[in-house]
């Protein structure tokens, strides 16, 4: 376990670092990412926003500031670091899947499927974006198109336990009954805890 002592020593390498070059943005975030490590959150924030000021392209900088919105349940906060991100760098996919998730959050569906399919048109390996986006799908009641999205989860990750337990509801919700068993059985044998009126669903159409 790291002690208080050897965390001060390590943020003070990096203290240093923003002492000689005060103007370099990378310098500044890497402090911040070092601060985040030890959740001193206000003063991570306040070099994030020294690293924007030095260097506003640093798409990454919005990103983490997005992410101090989020843990303070500020959807439009969030929102609106990411939507600078993706303007500070063009093809950002990891801006667009966090628009695409506040998006999901606010129940904005067609914005969020616009974003996510974005973020996966500039990844195709982006997990999570596929992720919200099956969510989104279904939300929609694109059942089908959920299915294609947590599948493709599923070929780049196959442990991926979430995507076997949506994929379990979608094909609940096409009454394809003995699919919906095989991926909830998946789904929990990868640790993942169905929910039980799922559960009693699939036992009810078998009956």
């Amino acid at each position: 376990m790291t002690s208080l002592t050897d965390s001060e020593e390590y943020l003070e390498q990096y203290r240093n670092a923003v002492r000689s070059s005060p103007t370099c943005g990378m310098t500044r975030y890497n402090y911040a990412v070092a601060l985040l490590a030890q959740k001193r959150f206000d003063e991570a924030e306040h070099e994030l926003h020294e690293a924007i000021s030095c260097s506003p392209t640093l798409s990454e900088a919005y990103v983490l500031l997005g992410g101090l919105c989020m843990r303070r349940n500020d959807l439009d906060g969030c929102l609106m670091y990411n939507e600078r991100a993706v303007k500070a760098r063009e093809g950002f996919a990891e801006g667009y899947g966090n628009i695409g998730f506040v998006y999901l959050q606010k129940g904005e569906i067609d914005k969020a499927i616009e974003a996510l399919e974005k973020a996966t048109s500039l990844n195709p390996n982006f997990i999570q974006a596929y992720a919200n986006l099956a969510n989104a799908y279904l939300m929609k009641g694109m059942v089908d198109k959920s299915i294609e999205a947590n599948m493709k989860v599923l070929e780049i990750e196959p442990g991926f336990a979430i995507a076997h337990n949506n994929l379990t509801i979608a094909y609940l919700e096409k009454g394809e009954t003995e699919l919906a068993a095989k991926h909830c059985k998946k789904a929990e044998q990868l640790g993942y805890e169905v929910a039980p009126e799922i559960k009693r669903e699939i036992v009810s159409h078998d009956k």
